[in-house]
């Protein structure tokens, strides 16, 4: 390692904590500085270069640090916030999601003029939203507790559902010319085996660790080493069981070990948070510092409008549809329908899939990533 290469990986640190403890200094979302910061070391002065810094394995170590942030996002989790929302965060889910991916989609197509394929895909990487944005957000707003309940539910549990469906569009987009399209039924079958199958990576990945803790089997001092080799294996054999399912997989380790009364598990609770904090800081820095001014420069109006209409039509029509007969007044559901800024997730999917389908020279998957960045950012900030 050279020391240029030293320097870059320091800088990704200091700058990530230094974004974080200005926000907190001055009360601001942490996402606008980290993404600033990252952007200026990045394109503007050329301080780090994450392609080259870590080359292939770039994508792999994102997806292992989301692991783990969804993982402490699971840890947050209470079962018995459900008694109160729990019908509504299945609406949101199983009704707002679909129709957010479809207008979503409609608006990338008609006012972006993204080729079909390109604007399902972005229509799916944007219905993810994200705990590593919600949270934070809700600490400075402060709703009230059944709407602050339903928004983590949601920012975390749509995570891995959003995230399958945009890997389903997106192989669908590779196989196209062999394959033909896949059938509204196949992108069904698909998120309930890729659920399927990270719910029972997870159970069992979770019922080791609190029968090893149960048991003593380790000491102490090791218990949140071995939380974490546990999430990472988990979302690893997940993934090598059906791609993308180890999202799943270790969210639901989370909420399982939150809600277990067998082993006590705040002292690894407390290690996630700070873990948590580091790997979303760096991962920012560094998705930023990916970004190329070029990318910046050919985003006009179009894509302003675009924001617009997520915030002011997408979001609030996909929200009010799934309150219906929920018994939440006006005032929470308008919350709700202004509540849905994107995170971590969306920008690493939309980084990963622009790489490829830029290789194999599909029209438009350039405006991927400025565009889902333009939109973390319009949502966190508006």
């Amino acid at each position: 390692m050279n020391e240029h290469q030293l320097l870059s990986l320091a800088a990704v640190i200091v700058l990530g904590i230094t974004a974080q403890w200005i926000a907190w200094r001055f009360r601001i979302p942490a996402i606008l500085l980290l993404l600033v910061f990252g952007f200026l070391a990045g394109p503007i002065f050329g301080l780090i270069q994450p392609d080259q810094l870590f080359g292939k394995t770039l994508f792999p170590l994102v997806s292992l640090a989301v692991a783990i942030i969804l993982f402490e996002g699971g840890l947050s989790l209470k079962i018995s916030e459900l008694r109160e929302s729990g019908g509504i965060i299945n609406r949101i889910i199983l009704i707002g999601a679909p129709v957010a991916w479809v207008l979503a989609s409609m608006a990338a197509y008609y006012l972006l003029h993204l080729g079909l394929e390109m604007s399902l895909l972005l229509g799916a990487i944007l219905v993810v939203s994200g705990p590593t944005v919600v949270i934070p957000l809700l600490n400075h707003v402060r709703p009230t507790s059944r709407v602050a309940s339903v928004l983590k539910w949601e920012g975390i549990l749509i995570d891995p559902v959003g995230a399958t469906l945009a890997v389903l569009v997106f192989e669908t987009i590779l196989a196209e010319e062999e394959l033909g399209l896949l059938t509204l039924s196949d992108i069904f079958q698909g998120i309930f085996m890729t659920l399927l199958i990270g719910s029972i990576v997870g159970v069992i990945g979770a019922a080791i660790l609190v029968w090893v803790f149960q048991h003593r089997w380790v000491p102490h001092h090791l218990d949140t080493a071995l939380a974490l080799m546990m999430v990472l294996a988990a979302f690893a054999v997940s993934d090598f069981i059906l791609p993308e399912s180890g999202l799943m997989a270790v969210t639901l380790m989370g909420v399982i070990l939150a809600n277990q009364s067998r082993v006590s598990v705040k002292h690894i609770v407390a290690f996630k948070e700070e873990l948590g904090i580091l790997l979303l800081s760096s991962l920012f820095i560094v998705l930023a510092g990916r970004l190329q001014l070029a990318q910046l420069a050919h985003l006009g109006w179009g894509a302003i409008i675009f924001l617009l209409v997520l915030l002011l039509v997408v979001r609030p029509l996909s929200a009010f549809l799934a309150t219906v007969g929920s018994g939440f007044s006006w005032r929470e559901r308008i919350f709700l329908a202004w509540m849905a800024p994107r995170g971590i997730v969306a920008a690493s999917v939309a980084s990963l899939f622009a790489l490829e389908l830029e290789e194999r020279g599909y029209h438009g998957a350039e405006e991927l990533v400025p565009l889902t960045f333009l939109v973390v950012v319009g949502t966190v900030a508006i």
